[in-house]
């Protein structure tokens, strides 16, 4: 499996659209700053055949330190959690199917 980093992604939206660099690079970091500013506004993120983001929140609970065992208090907090959406799942599995050949 390889990693692919927003500079990779950018790279291969230049090259297939013929922007520059730039406003590629500026384009994406808009994007994932707006992503990160409507969920901290308590705001649902859906994108059809992609994914839903929502923020949830994690209740509080106790929890063990495994070195020790000792009982540990773990505030409520909020966390980020994303459900694929129906076209992106159908895709990965299909990648992923072993019977199919590359």
């Amino acid at each position: 499996m390889q990693t692919t980093t927003k500079r990779d992604l950018c790279e291969k939206i230049v090259r297939k659209t013929n922007n520059s660099q730039l406003l590629v690079k500026e384009t994406i970091q808009m994007f994932l700053d707006r992503i990160v500013q409507e969920l901290s506004q308590g705001n649902r993120i859906e994108l059809r055949d992609f994914g839903v983001f929502e923020v949830k929140q994690r209740a509080a609970r106790k929890a063990r330190n495994p070195r020790t065992g000792e009982e540990a208090y773990v505030p409520a907090k909020n966390v980020v959690v994303f459900k694929v959406g129906k076209l992106m799942k159908e895709k990965v599995n299909n990648n992923s199917n072993p019977e199919v050949s590359p």
